[in-house]
């Protein structure tokens, strides 16, 4: 079964969250939530991990952690494995714990604001289940989260846990609970407010459906790292957002190069029509040597329905179209003059 491609640097920061297999409890009480904290601070000595947020819900967990060694595989099997066996013998049970392989997003650590976004995403998860009562009962009585770590004076933090990062990004002080604490209530009372929601779930969409989590520049450096594994395994062992990414980024340069090759500019390729040669071989081309889907070859080249990629590709197979047929050599032969570049 194909899976996600896990990027792993030293430094690197995701936002971690696994959920129950079947969707069902990963804690059946307060005993078990202790357990996987415990759990937790013991991964975080062996690895060196830097957890910056981390909130229990009943079926899921979600975590905001920092690797300074590239072992966040072998750090979440550890964790995942020993809670799993530890959950299991007090329960007398056996079988899967957590529902498939967690999902990790990256975060940018440096510039922006991003540790802050992903801790509030964290920390409203009760607000948001409808665990406290907005309004009348602040996110500090929800007991399992990290928050209260962050407000409450005297509160006993493990070597392992850090707050100055998520309030650097606030602009307050390492010392800013107060500052923190009006900042967090005041994000809950917006999600009483429907514009304040629809915000909020905007803020969020990297986090919830995204891959990674940062600017630009951030998003470029990890693609580069997305070459690696998909060089050093088959491409078809892998799926998910980084490798479609990965992918497109991949097939625009590739485009250039063969939109010069067919002396075409971006305007002349967008007002030929979409059944033109240059249009097919193009497609080829692209789906021969990128991961891009056809569906999206077929939108960037502006070509209509996917299905037209398909059959350019049945023609460019079977031979036969002469013009076809010096287009693909044209274009073949600046990829094999950018692979002896890339090699010099």
């Amino acid at each position: 079964m194909a899976r996600k491609i896990r990027i792993e640097y030293a430094g690197a920061a995701y936002h971690v969250m696994a959920r129950g297999n079947q969707g069902r409890d990963i804690y059946a009480d307060d005993r078990d939530r202790k357990l996987w904290l415990e759990t937790l601070g013991q991964a975080c000595e062996k690895t060196g991990w830097r957890i910056h947020a981390w909130v229990m819900m009943n079926n899921h967990y979600h975590l905001l952690l920092e690797t300074p060694e590239p072992n966040l595989v072998a750090g979440m099997k550890w964790l995942q494995g020993t809670y799993t066996q530890r959950y299991n013998s007090r329960h007398e049970i056996f079988g899967h714990l957590f529902q498939g392989r967690y999902k990790a997003v990256l975060v940018e650590p440096e510039g922006g604001n991003y540790f802050a976004v992903v801790s509030t995403y964290i920390h409203l998860n009760p607000a948001r289940a409808g665990l406290i009562r907005v309004g009348k009962k602040g996110l500090g009585g929800y007991r399992w989260s990290s928050y209260p770590w962050y407000v409450r004076a005297g509160e006993a933090r493990p070597k392992w846990f850090v707050t100055e990062h998520v309030l650097g990004n606030l602009g307050l002080p390492p010392e800013g609970r107060k500052g923190y604490k009006a900042y967090l209530e005041g994000r809950v009372l917006e999600l009483r407010l429907k514009r304040g929601r629809k915000e909020l779930a905007e803020e969020w969409k990297a986090i919830r459906r995204g891959w990674y989590v940062g600017g630009t520049e951030f998003k470029e450096r990890m693609l580069a790292l997305v070459e690696q594994p998909l060089r050093q395994g088959r491409r078809g062992s892998y799926s998910g957002e980084a490798k479609r990414a990965h992918g497109e980024a991949e097939a625009e340069r590739l485009l250039a190069r063969g939109l010069a090759a067919l002396e075409l500019t971006e305007g002349q390729l967008a007002e030929t029509r979409k059944g033109a040669w240059e249009k097919e071989v193009l497609a080829w081309w692209l789906c021969q040597h990128t991961t891009a889907r056809r569906r999206w070859v077929s939108e960037r080249l502006g070509m209509g329905d996917e299905s037209r990629v398909t059959q350019a590709i049945g023609r460019l197979k079977r031979k036969g179209q002469p013009k076809l047929e010096r287009l693909k050599r044209r274009l073949e032969q600046v990829y094999e003059n950018h692979n002896r570049e890339a090699e010099a």
